[in-house]
């Protein structure tokens, strides 16, 4: 019965914290609200933004963590103690997201003609969103929580003001997205490895060559990372374009190139030629990576969160529902602390899958993951289409390992290689059946997880919508 108790009391611990942290929400939020004229309307909202922030730290830490975890260069318990405090650190220095960011690019809020139903449409949202996100996670499926929330916003939007309220050009260009994220993530994964592969690891002298291109690696993965954080970051007042993203991304990536030079060789020191020293190499970057991926995701998706939040807040003040009010901190507070909540409680069983079972992964391939990131929103946001960062995670994840599934079957040095060694283990065996069995397709990817994912992705928005959607019709009927 102890033995049982202690089982049981493991599996309550995570969801009594969760439990904890909302109540604390609640105590936060009416603190922060005295003297509004709808106390309890936006406690409610500030709870609901909560579990949604808990829900997004939860599913959204293994696009930030899960490489550098997977490889082994972070222990899990490191890598969710850095992206906690990156992604609270994003949340509040640079999330000042306008308030319409998530409500009023999704919707015409000026279509609403009831402040009421705007407010509890957005609840209902949030709610939705929250619910398919907590089991897209239970189930072990990594999506995308902007496009659940973008979901619960559609379905509350048309409940409340019917299909002339949606912006549908937004919607088709997230549509859109669904798509070209993952492939993107996992073309730019690809050229990355073969890259390494053709000009560090298949070279006579891999050290040497290690020296003269890593340095170039970690320069173009800071410059990317330093032009990625900058256009997906608001800092106050300023409209920053791509142009000028890139112009702060370049020298960025030269000042990381030369100070990497001397590090790189001191490291390179002393090493074996072989594969296996190299992976000692691309350590630390990656270390970075997670730790710039953690405090670009507080600044971008806390707007998940908080954006519907703020919309609820300003919407009962009755103040205008469309403008460009800026996210208070209290509210930027409760998403941070919540998405690290999130991923410290319930973000482990995501890390694992990304960084461990869809492929096996090393520091190499997972700095091609992580460098994937950066750019292809770079890219995207060049030819203006929305991405998600969970499907450009989790599609660089799947080119990696397909990309060495074809390359173990296609590559003549590979397979010369891979004769050589199997030669050498069982010499009393003729050439061709060492060929044969050495070299044979080998699945290096999990297909079973591939399906469930792209299962999952497909149904969100419209499952997100239906939920919120029903929600909302529910909230209309009791509330209002």
């Amino acid at each position: 019965m102890e033995s049982a108790s202690m089982h049981l009391g493991r599996r309550l611990a995570a969801p009594g914290a969760a439990f904890l942290f909302l109540i604390a929400v609640t105590i936060f939020s009416a603190v922060a609200v005295v003297g509004h004229a709808a106390v309890v309307v936006v406690i409610a909202a500030a709870v609901l933004a909560a579990y949604m922030a808990m829900n997004i730290g939860a599913n959204d830490v293994a696009n930030n963590i899960g490489a550098a975890v997977g490889a082994r260069v972070l222990s899990l318990g490191l890598g969710l103690a850095i992206a906690a405090v990156c992604e609270v650190a994003g949340a509040l220095l640079a999330g000042t997201a306008v308030a319409d960011t998530i409500a009023n690019g999704i919707l015409y809020a000026d279509k609403v003609a009831n402040p009421a139903y705007y407010i509890w449409a957005m609840m209902a949202a949030l709610l939705g969103a929250a619910i398919w996100i907590n089991v897209a996670t239970w189930i072990g499926a990594p999506i995308s929580t902007t496009h659940a929330i973008v979901g619960g916003v559609l379905g509350g939007g048309i409940a409340a003001a019917g299909v002339s309220a949606v912006n549908w050009t937004v919607l088709s260009g997230i549509a859109a997205s669904w798509l070209l994220s993952p492939l993107l993530g996992a073309a730019i994964a690809i050229a990355v490895l073969a890259f390494i592969k053709t000009f560090i690891i298949y070279t006579p002298d891999k050290i040497a060559a290690a020296r003269r291109w890593v340095p170039v690696l970690i320069g173009v993965m800071f410059g990317a990372f330093s032009t990625y954080i900058v256009l997906i970051v608001s800092f106050a007042d300023l409209d920053l374009r791509l142009v000028d993203a890139v112009l702060v991304g370049i020298p960025v990536g030269l000042a990381a190139w030369l100070v990497s030079i001397p590090l790189v060789r001191r490291k390179a020191a002393g090493l074996d030629n072989r594969n296996q020293s190299l992976k000692t190499l691309f350590q630390v970057p990656l270390v970075f990576s997670a730790a710039l991926l953690s405090f670009a995701h507080g600044a971008n998706d806390v707007a998940n969160a908080v954006g519907p939040l703020a919309a609820v807040v300003s919407a009962s003040q009755d103040q205008p529902l469309v403008g460009a009010s800026p996210i208070p901190v209290w509210e930027l507070l409760i998403g941070g602390l919540g998405i690290s909540c999130g991923l410290l409680l319930f973000g482990p069983k995501l890390i694992n899958l990304v960084g461990k079972e869809i492929t096996r992964l090393n520091p190499v391939r997972a700095y091609c993951v992580a460098l994937s990131a950066g750019v292809t929103v770079i890219l995207a946001s060049s030819l203006g289409i929305p991405v998600s960062s969970t499907h450009i995670a989790v599609g660089s994840v799947f080119g990696v390992g397909l990309y060495r599934e074809w390359y173990m079957t296609h590559s003549r040095r590979r397979q010369a290689f891979m004769a050589m060694k199997a030669r050498e283990r069982q010499p009393a065996r003729r050439k061709k059946d060492v060929n044969t069995a050495e070299i044979r397709r080998r699945h290096l990817v999990r297909r079973s997880h591939l399906l469930t994912i792209i299962g999952a992705w497909t149904i969100t928005v419209p499952l997100s919508a239906a939920l919120a959607g029903g929600l909302a019709l529910l909230m209309f009927r009791l509330f209002i």
